[in-house]
């Protein structure tokens, strides 16, 4: 559908070019062509942007959320990084969540309750998805 519309309007432009007649002379003034600029974006978010949050000082010690989200990968992602976070610092603790539905957030949900929780609970969180 969006191919043949792209076509008609090709179509549409090439017939115009062709057979709008064409200015000879150059404009006297300035003022005899104005254009009205519009913006391609939507209307602005009225919840301002944050920054990201602010680095761990350290490792050591730390316990890392491994936030593994719904689709198939996610968990052997997450496992992995475990095991390279385990071998690099050996005195952190992890702890995974493990997101059973598209999005916890946008309910009123036992799983976001418990999400809520899990992030309270942790020093910082890497995320996996699992594409």
């Amino acid at each position: 559908m969006y191919r043949l519309l792209s076509v008609a309007a090709l179509v549409a432009f090439a017939i115009l070019a062709v057979h709008a007649p064409f200015e000879t002379a150059v404009a006297k003034d300035a003022s005899e062509y104005q254009y009205e600029v519009l913006s391609p974006w939507a209307e602005v978010d009225p919840i301002p942007l944050r920054g990201i949050s602010a680095r761990l000082n350290s490792m050591e010690g730390k316990k890392i959320g491994l936030f593994a989200n719904f689709k198939r990968s996610a968990v052997p992602q997450a496992n992995m990084v475990e095991k390279k976070l385990k071998t690099k610092f050996p005195t952190i603790q992890t702890s995974l969540f493990h997101l059973r539905e598209a999005n916890v957030t946008a309910t009123e949900t036992p799983e976001k309750d418990k999400f809520t929780e899990w992030v309270k609970s942790v020093d910082a969180v890497v995320a996996m998805v699992g594409d």
